[in-house]
């Protein structure tokens, strides 16, 4: 019999072993192979954080005949129940080459003619916007047990539009869509300076939009609502696009 004694793992501050083990094996078993989700620590392992989904059901049958009313149901809901920003959404664009990327913007208005957010147009998503208007959204409302997909083309909605919304947004905020060449590198400092150079520049006056920042609209042209629900059999009801009407569909987990 071959006895492999593992080395201890140190706590990095007792400076004592967390937790150790030995393996037995015959002179003809070849070594056990490490397992890449063996635990390091005492702490729970990812693989053991799960949820039970209990909340809520959704039918295919009992869904709103109009995505938008559906996701305006949701989100009357989702206000009512979220403590942070129930406007939260995952925006997804793929640069010209085909790389993604992810960020988290806020929904600012939405109707049958789509989702709005504002941004730079300079930014990293505003690049890839202008080279594929191929986007997709996401809203996560945990307490919920819910999630909203939404896939549809992007284009910037009027300049008259994003100067009005502009306009609303607070002094500071402006000052600071002035400030921001958004995802070019930068310094703290020189931001800070640039931005309290400005404050005082425009002080008692009005702050103009600048051309580098406004709206987009997403127009939808697909949309998938997620339920939680027990054993991982969760709801999936979509909504696509045929013959010019929206068709629903429940589709597997």
């Amino acid at each position: 019999m071959i006895i492999s004694q593992f080395p201890l793992p140190i706590h990095p501050f007792t400076h004592s072993p967390i937790y150790s083990f030995t393996i037995v094996t015959s002179k003809n078993e070849p070594p056990p192979q490490k397992n890449v989700y063996q635990k390091k620590t005492m702490t729970t392992s990812l693989s053991d954080l799960r949820k039970e989904y209990s909340l809520k059901a959704l039918s295919e049958t009992e869904v709103n005949a109009s995505p938008m009313k559906q996701f305006e149901d949701w989100f009357e809901e989702a206000r009512k129940s979220i403590s942070g920003e129930p406007n939260a959404m995952v925006l997804s664009t793929v640069s010209g080459s085909g790389k993604p990327s992810s960020r988290v913007v806020l929904l600012k208005g939405f109707s049958e003619k789509g989702f709005i957010f504002f941004t730079n147009y300079h930014s990293r998503k505003g690049k890839e916007i202008a080279e594929n208007h191929d986007v997709a959204l996401l809203f996560f409302w945990g307490e919920l047990e819910r999630q909203v997909r939404i896939e549809g083309r992007v284009e910037k909605i009027s300049a008259e539009d994003s100067s009005a919304y502009f306009a609303e947004r607070p002094r500071l905020s402006q000052i600071g869509a002035v400030v921001s060449a958004q995802s070019e590198r930068t310094e703290r400092r020189d931001l800070e300076e640039r931005f309290h150079s400005l404050e005082k520049e425009y002080q008692g006056k009005n702050i103009p939009r600048p051309d580098h920042w406004g709206g987009y609209i997403v127009k939808p042209a697909y949309f998938e609502f997620w339920q939680g629900r027990r054993s991982r059999l969760h709801d999936r009801i979509s909504y696509s696009v045929e013959n010019e009407k929206w068709k629903i569909d429940r589709l597997s987990p």
